[in-house]
């Protein structure tokens, strides 16, 4: 049994998984939810994150045994396929059933991000669109947080369109560690048409866009740490790339660039909730 949980843990993509959990815990604090509701956001959101990686795990497990794919536990076998199967229908129905908890509205937003996610792992992963779905499904995420409130107050539109950048570059950050591996098993998504530097070129311009939009989209003047913010996260892709590049040296997965969205993007939204400009 120990080794199934550890399994299933380590097929959830537990460092997304958590990042966006996080994320969203902390947004959940900054528009005001008192601690049932947080809670009630952070189990909503962890739960979604689950029934995506193992979905994605799944459906990749052939195609990650193609190319040797020691670190994912469905493909080695190290967890059953059928196990990982009800694991994420089981961790579905709990995203849905938790997030009616707070109110139709804000329940149809997560239920939007977490169908998104889906589609993305099929069918829209290997098509010019595969960037979508990451857009779709970050955006809900702070509109499922700021609608869970009583009385589901409108989110504003600043936050969900730099959750949205912000997720759009996540898609070709996350992607670049893998474009060789892909080409191999034929996936075509958007970042493997632009190659290694468009990829890059759109990540972290993207990241810079959904930073200064968090930064400029409140109203009233923007904070000297929140510019701060703006000139930090523009130099992240030169910290990422020289953390990719000795990772490739090394012979490790060059993870860099999507951990260090990550890291911006948590930064970013603890400025905002120490800022109390959220909502």
């Amino acid at each position: 049994m120990s080794w199934t949980v550890l399994g299933l843990l380590r097929a959830s993509h537990p460092e997304p998984t958590a990042a966006v959990t996080t994320v969203a815990g902390l947004l959940a604090v900054g528009v005001g939810h008192p601690p049932g509701g947080i809670a009630v956001v952070a189990l909503t959101v962890a739960a979604s994150q689950f029934t995506v990686g193992w979905t994605n795990d799944l459906l990749d497990a052939d195609r990650d045994a193609t190319v040797g794919r020691t670190d994912k536990p469905v493909a080695t076998g190290a967890v059953g396929r059928r196990t990982v199967a009800v694991a994420a229908v089981l961790a579905g129905c709990a995203t849905v059933a938790m997030a009616l908890t707070t109110n139709p509205t804000a329940a149809l937003w997560a239920t939007i991000g977490l169908v998104s996610a889906l589609l993305y792992d099929w069918p829209l992963k290997s098509t010019p669109v595969s960037v979508l779905p990451y857009a779709v499904s970050f955006g809900a995420l702070p509109a499922f947080v700021v609608l869970a409130l009583p009385g589901a107050p409108a989110p504003p539109v600043w936050l969900v369109a730099a959750a949205a950048l912000l997720g759009a570059g996540a898609h070709f950050a996350n992607v670049l560690p893998d474009l060789a591996d892909d080409a191999r098993t034929r996936v075509r998504g958007l970042p493997h048409r632009l190659g290694p530097g468009g990829s890059w070129a759109a990540a972290f311009g993207l990241l810079i866009a959904a930073t200064g939009t968090l930064v400029l989209g409140p109203p009233g003047p923007p904070s000297g740490v929140g510019l701060a913010a703006v000139a930090a996260a523009g130099l992240v892709p030169a910290l990422a790339w020289s953390a990719g590049r000795a990772a490739g040296r090394a012979g490790a997965r060059p993870v860099a660039a999507f951990r260090a969205m990550m890291l911006v993007a948590l930064i970013d939204v603890v400025l905002l909730v120490t800022s109390g400009r959220l909502v």
